[in-house]
């Protein structure tokens, strides 16, 4: 990255930070690592999440997601969810702060984790968060709602050069970057409630796979497909 491609505020942030060492904070960046690593956070809807090199950095995507989550929420009325990969607890936070949903978030990374909860107590939220390999195991209590932003990168897929930095385990999947959408709709009825609702987001390319999958095990489901702000495929609402 370029020096002259970030913002005038960021690069006065970064020289505030980092006042003895700016050239190597430099050399970082012209190699490409994330900015959002060396400020510490990002400001995600209207939120701050700490980041670091052990949670994927939440993107405009994501927040597009939690903005149609609550807005379809608020015509629900759901008690619970659940939202799985949590890593930074970004998507759990923002829903937390604007709805009364009692809200348990889950990921395999015990490093994640531990910034989704130091995330909650800054944000002021009470989140349940645990341990919870998604492949191998399912959540032991039912939900209105399952949420879940899960890793969905093909392995021969195509990604910015920053991505280098981030959590392979939060950004790579088998079967073409299915894998996680398949085990979470397989094993979905185990912990939702009846009438309950799954949400993804989802690769670019890869609604009509996921919908073919949901509609497997749910057949009957009603299923929504949203765009992103660059008009991509990138969310799917399954009301079971």
């Amino acid at each position: 990255m370029n020096l002259n491609n970030i913002g005038a505020a960021d690069l006065k942030l970064l020289k505030e930070l980092y006042p003895s060492n700016f050239n190597e904070i430099e050399q970082k960046l012209k190699d490409n690592y994330p900015i959002q690593y060396l400020i510490g956070y990002v400001d995600f809807y209207n939120t701050k999440i700490n980041v670091n090199e052990n949670v994927l950095i939440p993107r405009f995507e994501t927040e597009a997601l939690v903005d149609n989550t609550i807005k379809f929420l608020k015509n629900k009325n759901y008690k619970s969810l659940i939202d799985i990969c949590t890593g930074s607890g970004c998507i759990a936070i923002s829903l937390k702060k604007h709805t009364n949903l009692e809200i348990d978030a889950c990921d395999i990374s015990k490093e994640a984790l531990s910034i989704a909860k130091i995330n909650a107590k800054e944000n002021n939220v009470n989140i349940n968060y645990f341990k919870l390999d998604i492949l191998k195991d399912t959540p032991n209590k039912k939900y209105d709602c399952i949420i879940s932003n899960p890793p969905y990168v093909k392995y021969d897929e195509y990604t910015s050069p920053e991505t280098k930095y981030e959590p392979s385990i939060a950004l790579y999947a088998n079967n073409n970057g299915l894998e996680f959408y398949e085990k979470i709709i397989s094993t979905a009825n185990n912990y939702l409630n009846k009438n309950g609702t799954i949400i993804f987001e989802i690769g670019a390319t890869q609604a009509q796979d996921i919908k073919k999958i949901v509609l497997k095990y749910f057949p009957k489901s009603k299923i929504n497909i949203l765009k992103d702000y660059n008009n991509y495929d990138r969310a799917m609402f399954i009301e079971t």
